[in-house]
């Protein structure tokens, strides 16, 4: 991860500072220069007046209703996001996929980003290829269509014939993309670093979250190597759980797949997001696509690997009447342990368990400090309550889940982004087979097998292995503990066996105590006093004060001045 240590250092070198000139300028011109003018961006770059924009983020959000806030916003971003390239509009992509943080307004800007991607000339694409493969393309192919079947930020996508006849797409990495994402993710971490020392409410928002999981996700997007295997495992996956053959899996073409290209079977249907073709075969496609929800299901528990970016455009309706998937470029997994915690978020879902799915939320998410869980527990309440004793169809609970994470967020625990891929994933099933008509609850599909999953998930194999990890655990501590005792042995040899006991942290509480007991230790002397003084009386009869004994006055005297020193020395 060497371009995190770059963006940590970044105000001690001026190697990426064109880069963020660039950056700067194109945010503070479309309106973000009140949010970017502090001298810890723009100090260290030589000469540079930062651009100011015609009309302010904040000036037009003011002359706007209060609901469109998010609309502007998100409008200015794309625009930027445009303007500067690959890396930023794969960030725009990844924003979209947010609706658990951000408004429905923000989220349809970004979603504009994966229809606008710039491609490059194809002569630029013929000589990657060649370079890549070390010889010409009309070695290996008959022909390639100049015009590209698709353009994406890191790749572009063109539909091409083999020698042997057979359609292939060949996908192609964007020229000098790596140093281009490794420098922009470099200059995000620096700028977003910054601003959110001056900007609670972006803190709050968790951006550079965001853009740690973008950069681990998008420099595994750079090798096509990585998305050749995944796709070859992947369709392992689905021949062992994809008994009625819904779906299939394109292939790969190994012999001429490297980082930089990446050759694949070409599916020729009609994509998902193609929602007219799609209501005029309505009927076939729901069977299949309710199927299809089992089989992702199955394959997700089974062996927590899925597909990770599924939308309208990445999966067809084959002539076969199969259902077609591409791009494995962004693939999700889940632990054992992992897929367990979901099982129980699912199942305290659907009956309403509030405590069980905080306690269950928190399990997995991260956060800096432990929230007040009564509290998080009544939100969690708050927001689902209404849902309560609705039935499976008239629940959203895709609008279930977007309540219970921004429950979560209001306490800064923030679920990883595995697992918002995993929910995501399960949403885009669902959200699709709804938009062409489809009615499918993947909820309802889980309600009906989810104490068969209980049981498969707690079988005597799993305690088993379960038991054999916690023995060789066991094993190497006790392997450790000898030695770990010989070394104190012969530390506490030189201080004599004498212990020392160092208290930090706890002064005031510790002086607490002692004033307590001292308290106690007075008072109970100066009952001894006062009872001693008493006992002198006996059963004598004294018609006066004068008649008591003087002694009894003295001890009566320690113990009233026993008590007040106590309470001194309590307060």
């Amino acid at each position: 991860m060497g371009f995190i240590k770059t963006g940590l250092g970044i105000s001690k070198t001026f190697r990426n500072a064109a880069r963020l000139k660039e950056i700067l300028s194109v945010f503070a011109k479309n309106g973000f220069d009140e949010f970017i003018s502090n001298e810890s961006l723009t100090g260290f770059i030589p000469d540079f007046v930062l651009p100011s924009s015609k009309l302010k983020i904040r000036d037009e959000i003011s002359k706007a209703e209060e609901s469109s806030w998010s609309g502007i916003v998100g409008y200015r971003l794309r625009v930027c996001f445009e303007e500067l390239g690959p890396t930023f509009t794969k960030l725009g992509q990844l924003l979209g996929s947010r609706e658990d943080m951000f408004p429905a307004e923000f989220i349809r800007e970004m979603h504009k980003l994966r229809d606008q991607v710039k491609g490059i000339e194809f002569k630029e694409a013929k000589e990657l290829i060649e370079g890549s493969l070390g010889v010409s393309v009309d070695k290996v192919f008959k022909h390639i269509d100049e015009i590209p079947v698709g353009t994406a930020s890191i790749g572009i996508a063109y539909k091409a014939e083999l020698l042997t006849g057979e359609l292939v797409v060949v996908k192609v990495k964007r020229p000098k993309i790596r140093k281009i994402v490794e420098t922009d993710i470099a200059l995000l971490m620096a700028i977003i670093g910054r601003v959110e020392r001056f900007s609670d409410e972006v803190r709050r928002l968790g951006v550079s979250r965001i853009i740690n999981d973008f950069a681990v996700g998008i420099i595994t997007e750079l090798n096509f190597n990585i998305e050749a295997r995944n796709c070859v495992r992947y369709k392992e996956i689905l021949d062992e759980c994809d008994t009625d053959n819904i779906f299939y899996i394109p292939k790969v073409y190994s012999a001429y797949t490297t980082a930089d290209i990446l050759v694949i079977e070409y599916l020729d249907g009609i994509p998902f997001s193609d929602n007219i073709k799609l209501n005029k075969i309505h009927e076939t496609l729901e069977e299949k696509i309710t199927k299809g929800l089992n089989v992702f299901i199955k394959s997700f528990l089974q062996y927590g690997f899925f597909h990770a970016d599924l939308h309208g455009g990445n999966f067809f309706y084959l002539k076969n009447g199969k259902i077609g998937l591409v791009d494995f470029g962004l693939m999700g997994s889940l632990s054992k342990q992992g897929r367990t915690n979901f099982i129980a978020i699912i199942y305290s879902l659907l009956t309403y368990n509030f405590e069980n799915l905080t306690y269950e939320f928190l399990d997995v998410a991260e956060y800096d400090k432990v929230p007040d869980v009564d509290v998080l527990v009544s939100d969690a309440r708050s927001s689902l309550g209404p849902y309560v004793g609705l039935s499976v169809q008239q629940t959203d609970y895709s609008e279930v889940l977007k309540l219970m994470i921004k429950a979560l967020n209001k306490h800064e625990v923030y679920l990883p982004r595995e697992w918002l891929t995993v929910f995501r994933a399960l949403m885009t099933l669902d959200g699709v087979g709804k938009s062409i008509g489809i009615d499918i609850d993947l909820f309802k599909m889980l309600e009906g097998d989810i104490k068969d999953i209980i049981k498969k998930s707690v079988t005597k194999d799993d305690l088993l292995e379960e038991g054999i990890w916690v023995a060789k655990s066991s094993m190497s501590s006790l392997r450790i503990l000898p030695r770990h005792f010989k070394w104190f042995m012969k530390e506490w040899s030189k201080k004599n066996y004498a212990l020392e006991v160092i208290n930090t942290g706890y002064e005031k509480e510790m002086s607490s105590i002692n004033s307590s007991l001292v308290f106690v230790g007075m008072s109970l002397l100066a009952s001894v006093f006062i009872h001693s003084g008493a006992l002198f009386i006996g059963s004598g009869n004294y018609t006066s004060i004068q008649s008591i004994p003087m002694v009894s006055w003295v001890f009566w005297s320690f113990g009233i001045v026993i008590i007040v020193k106590s309470i001194f020395s309590l307060r």
